[in-house]
């Protein structure tokens, strides 16, 4: 017997009303992919199962997720195959659950495989990966489970040297583009006051941030993502324009947050509140301290829940530490000697073991800090780097032994004693006290 759920019943105009869709869009489907399959009338009029307008309904949900119609199709079909029915599966809700930490070998196989297709720059199996996740889990739990999991799993990678640049890139760039597709199939904000998202100057990250949107739009909130590497005249234009309730931003890295330092000071000044996060925060606690704002947290995935609760009642700043007086002069006498110092390291003997390339990306790298933790008032901050960079050199260049770091650091020392005056004493005090480092 036919399941009642099964039998043709509903004509067109009662599909078009429930599914929203075009009648010329229900024919071509028909057409190209073979579903949905109406039975007809002896007058040739199309009739609709139950069952084939909430398989039409589900794949209307897919595309909203921000996939095609071929593909998601093609995914109806596999989970047939698969002895699953769709409709039952987690997360095809048309309410979706709000972020609920699912574990379990479904998801954590997803991931991985969805890390294999991108390390094998297989574009085509990934998204068929992410397809098949968002049909079978709630968007969260892509969201945060296979895809921010995913980018941090292949992050590691990189960092331990058995991942290259171009890997890492490609899947960030596939990620970012769901996230982009996610975005653009929401619908209008239901909620007064707008939220403006964005990375600051030197940031170039922006998955986080992304996410971050992608979850507030969800709730309802206006959301004016910007992107990355704002500039700091460029986001004050904006807020002038936009008037946000509260402005996100987000900093991985030691010298983005210094120049989030700035832009939380010309935010003080228009009197917009700055709700911040990021790895940095994380990784080097102190910073939090240096940033007048709001501090999200170190989980991503509770940042939405807390920018609401901002929104609807301001707790107090957090204290800032503000930076020695002589560490606006140390920053200033460093700015205008830095090229001679770095000069003078290219014509140490002892540095000649590394490659011209990697010695002028360490002088780089090490420079900038160094600005950053001036800026931000405390050297120490670097400190906590320093294990990390090491590990970096040692994993992506053989050649080089566990003391590199330290020899680089003394004739980095002896550079700056050479090359700079007694307003560098609180570089020199750092460099001084770099041997109770713990090793």
């Amino acid at each position: 017997m036919t399941p009642t759920n099964q039998i043709p019943t509903f004509n067109m105009k009662v599909v078009v009303h429930e599914t929203g869709l075009k009648p010329d869009t229900l024919r071509a489907w028909e057409r190209r992919y073979g579903v949905p399959n109406p039975q007809r009338t002896q007058g040739g009029h199309r009739l609709y199962s139950q069952y084939e307008i909430d398989m039409l309904k589900w794949l209307v949900t897919r595309q909203e997720e921000g996939m095609s119609i071929s593909h998601a199709v093609e995914l109806w079909q596999q989970l047939e195959s698969d002895g699953q029915n769709p409709l039952s599966s987690t997360g095809t809700a048309v309410a979706e659950p709000m972020f609920s930490h699912i574990t379990g070998e479904r998801v954590d196989d997803l991931r991985q495989a969805w890390i294999e297709a991108c390390l094998a720059f297989d574009e085509y199996q990934a998204q068929h990966l992410l397809a098949r996740a968002f049909a079978l889990f709630p968007l969260e739990t892509v969201c945060y489970e296979v895809l921010q999991q995913g980018l941090t799993d292949i992050g590691q990678g990189w960092y331990e040297g058995t991942i290259t640049v171009q890997q890492e890139h490609f899947a960030s760039a596939l990620a970012l583009r769901q996230m982009e597709a996610l975005m653009a199939a929401l619908p209008a904000a239901s909620r007064s006051g707008r939220i403006i998202v964005a990375c600051p100057p030197r940031e170039q990250h922006t998955f986080s941030s992304l996410l971050v949107s992608l979850m507030l739009r969800r709730q309802g909130w206006d959301v004016v993502y910007l992107g990355a590497n704002v500039p700091l005249d460029r986001m004050e234009a904006a807020v002038k324009q936009i008037k946000p309730a509260v402005v996100v931003m987000s900093a991985q890295t030691l010298i983005a947050a210094a120049t989030l330092l700035s832009m939380a000071e010309m935010l003080q000044e228009l009197g917009v509140p700055l709700a911040f996060g990021g790895a940095v925060f994380n990784h080097i606690p102190q910073v939090v301290d240096a940033v007048p704002g709001y501090f999200l947290g170190r989980a991503l995935n509770k940042v939405p829940h807390t920018v609401e609760k901002l929104i609807q009642s301001a707790p107090p700043l957090n204290k800032v530490k503000e930076a020695p007086k002589m560490y606006q002069a140390a920053y200033d006498h460093f700015v205008e000697r830095r090229a001679a110092v770095e000069a003078y390291l290219h014509a140490l003997p002892v540095l000649a073991v590394m490659p011209a390339s990697l010695l002028n990306n360490t002088n780089h790298e090490f420079g900038d800090n160094i600005e950053a933790a001036l800026r931000l008032g405390d050297l120490v901050m670097i400190s906590s780097n320093l294990d990390w960079v090491q590990g970096l050199l040692l994993n992506n260049h053989r050649r080089l032994t566990e003391t590199s770091l330290d020899e680089y650091l003394a004739a980095y020392h002896e550079a700056v004693k050479k090359e700079m005056d007694k307003r560098a004493a609180p570089i020199l005090h750092w460099f001084e006290h770099l041997h109770e480092r713990p090793l």
